[in-house]
């Protein structure tokens, strides 16, 4: 039996547990939040090097990928820098085939379509998100620089976002990572911000992360796009309005897991370090395990 482990800087109240059979082969996929705490992270992943057969990082990337430049997060190299034995998947590599995947197949599904007024809420840690809704012809907002950095500045095209990474990420990737994301107990926080942005789309899209910290009371009829969710999440989303939910990864026991557990997986069934993977093998992988989005009508 094959053990997936994934350390996340999230809440502890988002941990879980899933047994699910793939190719024949049983795994157990296990997430482990630390509420924030990046030595007890550290600690976590030194424990587990050797005993599991690969570690995933939640919570953060290893590195942002915009086209083909990437750029490493200081604070996410420190938490493993105690591994040295069991394999580490972040997810960032993959999430940016499997999310451009999954914007042009809501296309072909007429899920999206042309138009559409959508608030993504960070583009520099979903490129491939980005890239998908702006090449559907969604008319969208990158909230980059609203929700990463609080200034109220909407950029409207991938473009402008990689300028904007060009300039900020060498030196953001060197704050502490928790100036920038929501660690820890503040997930489970909301306080809603910039409301007439999420007033104004059809879609919102990115992090889940971020989406439930700033999203207001109202959200009838919208489209979520979104990575992990749990079931609170979901009941959260429908009792706020929300229309149709979609992940980017499957169901397993009930829960959305990470680009890194699914990453996580892929290294095991391809006997292959994460940053070997391409896109186009992955993709191709993920269809041969049966791994579709999540696709849910919540109202």
């Amino acid at each position: 039996m094959k053990r997936i482990v994934s350390i996340s800087l999230g809440s502890s109240s988002r941990n879980h547990r899933a047994e699910v059979e793939l190719l024949g082969e049983k795994f157990v996929v296990e997430r482990i939040g630390t509420d924030g705490d990046l030595n007890l992270a550290s600690r976590k992943y030194e424990e587990l090097d050797g005993q599991v057969d690969v570690l995933c990082m939640g919570g953060t990337d290893l590195y942002f990928y915009l086209d083909n430049k990437k750029y490493p997060v200081r604070d996410a190299f420190r938490i493993i820098r105690g591994v040295r034995k069991t394999p580490v998947a972040d997810g960032s590599k993959l999430k940016v085939s499997l999310e451009y995947a999954t914007v042009k197949k809501l296309a072909e599904m007429g899920i999206i379509k042309s138009g559409m007024k959508t608030l993504m809420i960070s583009a520099v840690d979903r490129f491939g998100m980005a890239k998908a809704l702006e090449e559907v012809g969604c008319q969208v907002i990158f909230g980059d620089f609203y929700f990463a950095l609080g200034l109220p500045i909407p950029l409207r095209s991938t473009k402008s976002v990689k300028i904007l990474a060009k300039i900020l990420l060498p030196v953001l990737c060197r704050l502490p990572f928790k100036l920038l994301y929501p660690v820890g107990k503040k997930q489970e926080e909301n306080k809603p911000r910039f409301s007439h942005l999420f007033n104004w789309a059809e879609i919102i899209a990115g992090d889940f992360n971020y989406i439930s910290r700033y999203m207001p009371q109202d959200l009838k009829g919208k489209i979520v796009l979104t990575n992990t969710v749990t079931e609170k999440d979901v009941n959260k989303l429908k009792e706020r309005g929300v229309k149709t939910l979609v992940t980017s990864t499957p169901e397993l026991s009930g829960r959305s897991f990470g680009t890194n557990v699914i990453e996580g997986i892929l290294v095991c069934v391809l006997s292959k370090k994460s940053e070997d993977i391409e896109g186009k093998e992955a993709i191709a992988c993920l269809e041969k395990l049966g791994f579709q989005p999540r696709i849910e009508h919540l109202n």
